[in-house]
């Protein structure tokens, strides 16, 4: 037990209305009672420890992977990382390499296509490195680790430019996670972390960006099964780029970089012969510029859109992207795809949790109506954590999916206790508010920690009847399930493919679909 679940655990054990008397009698009772035995000491001394040492490597690593990664990627490049490590102990580790080398590409199939190591990869492979070496494989590790920090150096300049930068993708994904499932504050981030970056470090030019996601293509399937959908811009080229279409049978370079998953960098646009240009109100003699078109892909390498840049609105002559500003957007096209598929996630938690609550109305008319929050962190540093009101839902058959959450801070909402309680301790809370009995439960993610929270009330009953209870109670046991099976399938390795924005739609309905696949399953083994 952590603090918040004893301290329920100790609530839920006195009840209501307990006299102050009898609570001291329980703590002086538990700490005259309460024994722990040397075994048990030593246990749990070895088990701090322990987390204590994994949190120091993760920092350790962290640290040494933003050394490394100087530009802000996102991702370090596994034949360079190879080769440096191949020049530890003077060579001599090159068989131990090779063995931890060959057990990374098997964990991560990718990486022999694509060769880049994000920060979770770069980590496994020295863990593999340091079980390869004879001796104790923390101090092996920590060899390395020493020993890969010697080899890069920073100035105190691009040490500056780093951490701006980290602070600037930083921000993209904070907006994802407070934007109650929204993508607008995404896009905002992305197009203000990209002007920052041109303005700190691109010489101060003036840029154009939009993103396009890939769907399915059903209006001219005969240009093509895929066409890119441009659903974001930077505000002075919406009247040209906003909503418009991109198929594959016209000019651009968009689809090439879809198909090689590499960033394409045209210099001179004026130059090349095969660039689209959205704005025809602009003279020929003015499309002069840069553009650059970055492969928008997720965790596992598969494309699903494009994030591109052009300096059209700038009339200088060099007006080029540098080496290090492409390796930047290459940064934030990773920070965004991890925000969109956040937020990917979410609407598919509450997609199954309405479904969910469909299920139950029907079968416990008992229960009045219910509410799904969200768990996001908290603006204000005071407070770790905020709760976002997401749905509404009646027995009625009622529906509302907010289009403008309601946030709920903690401080501001003293009546309200028990949701913060039910998120603190990650457990079941039973409480009375206004006249109506709550019960507030948790959705928890795959380390237990609480991501979302039903808020179901009864009325005036202090408890419904045995089998609506049990109709519950199954409810909240599939749901979890489900929860856990969205949040697994967007980490889960797969072949890389094209991901439409089609797909995302239909991920939508099946994870209300994936509720009722666990409430089969459930009944199959009853049966």
């Amino acid at each position: 037990l952590n603090l918040p679940q004893f301290v329920q655990l100790m609530e839920t054990f006195l009840g209501e209305n307990i006299s102050l008397p009898t609570v001291k009698r329980l703590i002086a009772f538990i700490r005259e009672e309460y024994k722990q035995t040397e075994e048990e000491k030593i246990e749990q001394l070895k088990k701090v420890h322990r987390v204590s040492r994994l949190a120091q490597r993760q920092l350790l690593l962290e640290a040494l992977f933003e050394k490394w990664d100087n530009n802000v990627s996102g991702f370090l490049d596994l034949e360079e990382v190879d080769a440096v490590l191949s020049t530890f102990k003077e060579g001599m580790e090159k068989e131990a390499l090779r063995k931890a080398k060959d057990q990374l590409c098997t964990h991560y199939p990718h990486l022999s296509r694509v060769g880049k190591l994000s920060l979770k990869a770069f980590q496994t492979f020295l863990e593999l490195v340091a079980s390869e070496f004879t001796g104790n494989e923390d101090e092996s590790l920590d060899n390395l680790v020493k020993f890969l920090t010697t080899t890069v150096e920073q100035s105190d300049m691009e040490c500056l430019q780093s951490l701006e930068r980290r602070k600037w993708l930083h921000n993209i994904q904070q907006a994802a996670e407070t934007s109650g499932a929204s993508m607008a504050p995404v896009y905002k981030a992305v197009f203000k972390a990209l002007f920052q970056d041109a303005e700190a470090h691109g010489d101060n030019k003036k840029i154009s960006s939009y993103i396009a996601l890939l769907e399915e293509n059903q209006l001219s399937p005969e240009r093509g099964q895929i066409l890119l959908h441009y659903v974001a811009c930077t505000a002075d080229d919406a009247p040209y780029v906003l909503n418009q279409i991109l198929y594959k049978d016209m000019k651009g370079i968009s689809f090439a970089a879809v198909e090689e998953g590499k960033p394409i960098h045209v210099p001179s646009v004026q130059l090349h012969g095969n660039i689209h240009f959205w704005n025809f109100d602009r003279p020929v003699d003015e499309r002069k510029g840069s553009l650059l078109v970055l492969p928008l892909q997720d965790a596992h390498w598969r494309a699903f859109g494009i994030l591109g840049l052009d300096t059209l609105r700038d009339q200088r002559e060099k007006a080029v992207f540098m080496s290090h500003e492409i390796s930047f957007y290459q940064g934030v096209s990773h920070a965004f795809s991890k925000a969109y598929h956040h937020i990917c996630t979410l609407e598919n938690v509450l997609q199954m949790a309405v479904t969910a609550l469909d299920w139950l109305y029907a079968r416990a008319p008992n229960i009045h109506a219910a509410t799904v929050y969200l768990v996001e962190p908290g603006k204000d540093k005071t407070w770790d954590y905020a709760l976002r009101k997401m749905v509404t839902t009646h027995n009625t058959g009622q529906k509302e999916i907010l289009s403008s959450p309601v946030l709920l801070l903690r401080k501001e909402n003293l009546l309200r206790d028990y949701l913060f309680k039910c998120t603190d301790s990650s457990e079941v809370i039973c409480t009375s508010l206004c006249g109506e009995h709550h019960i507030a439960v948790p959705l928890r993610d795959l380390t237990g920690q609480a991501l979302g929270i039903f808020d179901i009330s009864i009325g005036q009953h202090q408890k419904l009847p045995p089998h609506e209870q049990k109709d519950l109670q199954k409810m909240l046991k599939m749901a979890q399930a489900a929860c856990w099976e969205i949040v697994r399938m967007s980490t889960e390795e797969t072949e890389p493919t094209y991901v439409l924005e089609a797909e995302r739609l239909a991920n939508l309905k099946n994870a209300g679909l994936l509720f009722h696949w666990f409430m089969l399953q459930d009944l199959r083994e009853c049966i």
